[in-house]
This record gives C-alpha cells, sequence and structure tokens, in this order.
C-alpha cells in the first residue's frame, strides 16, 4: 500500500470571502495544511479561513508571482509537496485519490505535477477554443520549483527534475460580477502591456522563466506564440485572436460568445491601446521606452 502524501495549499487572497469557505474546504480535503497568505483584506477573508482551520498569515501585495515565492521562502513548511491553489479554484473530490497515487508513486526526479485547468465564466464553462485542457503545474516538490517572477502571466516551474501531466482538472469557478470582472482585466492590461513591451524589445530580468518553445508543453508552446503575437500589427492581433480563439479552436461550441469577445478582443484591445498610450508618451523612440521598460520590475 502507497504512502499517503504530504501537501501543503499555498491560498493567496485579497477580499475574497465569497469563495474561501468553499475554497478552504476542499483543500482540507486533500491537504495536510492549508496556508493563506492574505493582502491585508478588509473583509471576513481572513476570519472565515481561520474558522475552517486554515493558517493564515498577511505580507505585502507586490504581484502574485512574487507573493507565493516569500511564502515559500519564508513559511514553514514540512510537507513534501506544496499545492498552488487560488480561492476561487478547487478540484472535485473524485480526483482526490488519482492525485494522492500520483505522488505517493512518482520517481525522486519528478517535481512538478501539471494538471487540466478548467475555466467556468457567468456559470458556463469553457470547453472549446483551446482553453480546456489547459494543462499547468500546480503542485511542486518543496524546495525544487516556484513561480517565474513575471507581473502578470506567471507560471509555477520546476527548477530541477523532471515534471509530468496527470488527467486531474482544476477549476476557476469565479463568482464575482460582471462589473468586477471587467474592473479586473482593466488594471491586468496595465501590467500586460508592460509584460508584451519587454517581450517586443527583448527585455527579461528573470532568472527562470518559462522556456519558449514551439514543440514543448502547453505552456512553453504558449508562451513562443505569444512572443510571435507581440510584433504583429497593434490592433489587428487583437482581431486575429478573437478569430483564432472563436473560429478555429471552434470557441463558438460553448454558447458563451460574451467571453470570447470580452477577453479574446476586449481585454486585448485594452492592453493594445495601453501598449500605444505607453509609447506615445515617449514619442515611439524606442531607445527611451527601452529605458523606462528596464527600470519597471
Amino acid at each position: 500500500m502507497c504512502n499517503i502524501p504530504s501537501i501543503t495549499t499555498i491560498i493567496l487572497t485579497f477580499n475574497e470571502e465569497i469563495h474561501i469557505r468553499r475554497c478552504v474546504e476542499n483543500a482540507l480535503g486533500l491537504a495536510l495544511e492549508v496556508i493563506v497568505v492574505d493582502s491585508f483584506s478588509t473583509d471576513k477573508t481572513c476570519s472565515i479561513a481561520e474558522e475552517m482551520g486554515a493558517r493564515v498569515v498577511q505580507h505585502k501585495f507586490v504581484n502574485q508571482a512574487e507573493q507565493f515565492n516569500w511564502a515559500i521562502d519564508n513559511l514553514e513548511i514540512t510537507t513534501e509537496w506544496i499545492w498552488r491553489l487560488d480561492a476561487d479554484e478547487y478540484i472535485e473530490p473524485k480526483y482526490f485519490d488519482k492525485i494522492r497515487r500520483t505522488l505517493s508513486d512518482v520517481p525522486d526526479d519528478v517535481n512538478g505535477i501539471n494538471v487540466n485547468k478548467k475555466i467556468i465564466f457567468l456559470g458556463k464553462p469553457l470547453l472549446h477554443g483551446g482553453w480546456y485542457p489547459a494543462q499547468q503545474i500546480k503542485f511542486i516538490r518543496r524546495g525544487h520549483g516556484r513561480s517565474e517572477n513575471r507581473p502578470m502571466d506567471e507560471h509555477l516551474i520546476t527548477t530541477d527534475g523532471q515534471e509530468i501531466s496527470i488527467d486531474v482538472t482544476q477549476t476557476d469557478d469565479n463568482q464575482n460580477n460582471l462589473t468586477w470582472w471587467l474592473d479586473k482585466h482593466n488594471r491586468y492590461a496595465d501590467r500586460e502591456a508592460i509584460v508584451m513591451l519587454k517581450m517586443q524589445y527583448d527585455i527579461s530580468d528573470e532568472e527562470l522563466e518559462v522556456k519558449s518553445n514551439y514543440w514543448g508543453n502547453l505552456v512553453e508552446h504558449r508562451r513562443w506564440l505569444k512572443k510571435r503575437y507581440v510584433h504583429l500589427p497593434l490592433y489587428l492581433r487583437a482581431f486575429l485572436h478573437f478569430f483564432v480563439r472563436y473560429f478555429v479552436y471552434l470557441g463558438f461550441l460553448d454558447g458563451n460568445i460574451r467571453w470570447y469577445v470580452l477577453q479574446c478582443f476586449w481585454y486585448r484591445f485594452v492592453v493594445d491601446s495601453k501598449i500605444y498610450e505607453l509609447k506615445k508618451r515617449f514619442d515611439f523612440d524606442d531607445e527611451r521606452i527601452k529605458e523606462f521598460l528596464s527600470q519597471y520590475k
């Protein structure tokens, strides 16, 4: 009989009282310990998490990557595995035994576990358009993985060893309303504009990052595509992104035109508008733009 693997779940939060009860309850079904790293919420997030049995610590927020890396570098974590879970995410309990068996049986040089990510938007799952299954590392062996340090589009990576994929789904099911979603993505667009300009000018201050590889795993392949995307004309690429997701990748089968217009066109159009605004601020002078970007962390 295999040993039961020891898992700590890390959940990053800010004003997540709408999700935190569901999230912590789900995590405790699999993990030995649940740690909530809170960015000084002003709602009941912390009290609910503590009531549910989570350990709560607070730390000033810079971005998701820095917050997660701070947690694994500074908090006392004794388990062999770390599970990265957003407050609006969960894994259905039917997958728990499969995860336990996998973590118990993997060779010692396997340090990262990829799982499927499923998004539910306004009550409808996204199963087409290239959104599912979108495998990402969600479990890392303690001491052998961390988040790449990016302000947006960050992923967990292994610092050594191998990674494997399993057919387990982690679901992103946010319960906030559309106004909240639009506000959040407007803020995201500020950071995404910087990330895309850094990619365009080939500026990197990261020691560890996902490789850009056409033949690699899904995340590496998408990073390769993004590095080509950034060199396409502004605004036209937003139309192309929508067209490919909705028509070529059969996104229309999801019956969720709102997601494809908002996420695949509107958001990308806002990002391009912010890129244009920044370039105009520096009179479209590449050297001045690159100097600004090199100082932006």
